[in-house]
């Protein structure tokens, strides 16, 4: 660890002496009123005017110096993901981040002490905040090129901010988002999405416990990586409830097993890495099951073989356990079906981006509640028809099993269709030709982003996403490569000077 002094990151200074100021400032999500002021009165000491919209989107206004001819709006979020590791003793809503240098493999990167950075999307933050002071200085001169600098509140949770702006709130001729994490590269693209709860009705039966011939059993899942149910689903990585619904489904084909519950997963943007199931089943069976279970466990492990390094099962008996309320026949079976048969993971992949998911599904949680029993599940694509062709076959598999089904549409999210032959990517492309001698990087990704939000609401509006080098995202592990700050910096002015 290097002691932080701000001289030793680089150009701009000023963009670092704004980052270690926004890192003194609490801007969790639904928390952005802090950042927000700060940034609103910074604009007005250096004298451009800002509006607020209902949600608590602000933008700033920066005219061009004479004749203005075309505005861009640049884009960054205000809040940001708050996480820290568990032996960390921090409280986001008041104390500071603690910055501090890591060099690893003769690289210097920008990191915080046990939690999370706020990288993303803070160096949107501070490339916006440098931008203003440069101009007001008279260091950046734009005859014809006006702004609109546009922060917005929540896109951590659900893209709120996005999904609020009103069409009247921007005139810009074209959008570039500061929120991407390469640095060589440009994002053009990225998938819409659905997320739909599931609510099966229960009709449960109790089970006569006094005779003693049933046997409580727990099942349970762990050890399974996880991951983004976007950019990590076409890693080949396990998801816990299809694989224990794989299991559920063939030892209720052998045996006669009675479900309890059934609980895995925590949300629908992440693959599940942990489920447990209560059963009950004939107490002399315990032997046969338990061998039954664990041979189809190692068959089902075999595809996950290298990747799923610490995937395991334990099965246990309850000897405590008392509730005797199982799931019905017909809703213990119709649900297996259900688990075993629905669409999950990567689907397809785009016919030009290599390595880009087109189409995937996600079977993200599963919740046994006192009437019900919740599912939430969430598809992505890169094509709004092919979004809702993935939510149909779901749909049409829940109408095949005649269950007491209530579902629930959470979130719709447009995607942002690539645009290879844009003026905008063009020109990006030229300026990082001619700064870095190397071709830029094309990419799309398979989650969604305030791009594909904002390219709906503003159909006319180019757009691209850059930023520098951010690993780590969303995790105490965040971290940012300080040289790629510059060398976005540059290349981004590069581009606002050849558009002026």
């Amino acid at each position: 660890m290097i002691l932080l002094n701000l001289k030793d990151l680089g150009q701009p200074f000023e963009f670092w002496e704004y980052f270690e100021k926004v890192s003194k400032i609490p801007r969790c999500s639904e928390q952005e009123e802090k950042i927000r002021i700060f940034i609103k009165e910074e604009a007005e000491k250096l004298g451009y005017k800002s509006k607020i919209d209902s949600i608590g989107n602000l933008v700033v206004k920066i005219p061009a110096k004479s004749n203005q001819k075309l505005t861009g709006v640049l884009q960054c979020h205000m809040d940001m993901v708050c996480e820290k590791n568990e032996s960390i003793i921090h409280n986001f809503s008041k104390d500071p981040l603690k910055l501090k240098i890591e060099e690893i493999e003769n690289e210097k990167w920008l990191t915080a002490e046990g939690t999370t950075l706020g990288a993303d999307n803070g160096v949107g933050i501070c490339y916006m905040l440098t931008l203003m002071n440069k101009i007001q200085k008279g260091e950046l001169n734009f005859d014809s090129l006006g702004f609109e600098l546009l922060f917005t509140v929540d896109e951590e949770q659900g893209l709120r901010g996005a999904f609020k702006i009103e069409k009247d709130f921007l005139e810009g001729d074209f959008l570039i988002n500061l929120d991407s994490e390469e640095d060589d590269a440009a994002t053009i693209g990225c998938a819409g999405g659905l997320v739909h709860f599931i609510e099966i009705k229960k009709s449960t039966i109790e089970l006569n416990l006094k005779d003693n011939n049933f046997l409580p059993v727990k099942i349970f899942i762990s050890g399974l990586l996880g991951g983004h149910s976007g950019v990590d689903i076409h890693l080949g990585r396990g998801n816990a409830l299809k694989i224990i619904g794989q299991l559920l489904w063939k030892l209720n084909k052998e045996y006669p097993i009675h479900l309890c519950s059934i609980d895995g997963g925590n949300r629908t943007n992440a693959i599940p890495r942990e489920v447990t199931a209560i059963i009950y089943i004939e107490k002399d069976k315990f032997s046969e099951v338990l061998l039954f279970t664990q041979n189809l466990f190692n068959d089902i492990k075999i595809i996950f073989d290298g990747i799923e390094l610490n995937l395991d099962i334990l099965i246990e008996k309850l000897d405590d356990y008392t509730d005797n309320r199982v799931l019905s026949d017909k809703i213990q079976n119709d649900l297996l079906n259900i688990m075993y048969l629905i669409p999950n993971g990567l689907l397809s992949m785009h016919p030009r981006i290599d390595g880009l998911v087109f189409n995937s599904s996600n079977f993200g949680t599963i919740t046994t509640r006192d009437d019900d029993i919740e599912i939430k599940i969430s598809q992505r694509s890169l094509s709004e028809y092919f979004k809702t062709v993935i939510w149909e076959k779901t749909k049409a598999l829940l109408d095949l099993s005649d269950l007491d089904i209530n579902i629930i549409r959470d979130s719709d999210y447009p995607g942002w269709t690539p645009n290879f032959q844009s003026k905008l990517l063009t020109k990006f492309k030229e300026s990082y030709k001619a700064m870095y001698n190397e071709d830029l990087k094309i990419k799309a990704i398979h989650a969604g982003l305030e791009c594909g939000i904002l390219k709906k609401k503003f159909p006319n509006m180019e757009m691209i996403s850059i930023g520098p080098t951010n690993e780590g995202a969303h995790s105490p592990d965040e971290r940012v490569l300080i040289k790629s700050v510059e060398k976005v910096w540059n290349v981004l002015i590069s581009l606002l000077k050849k558009l002026n």
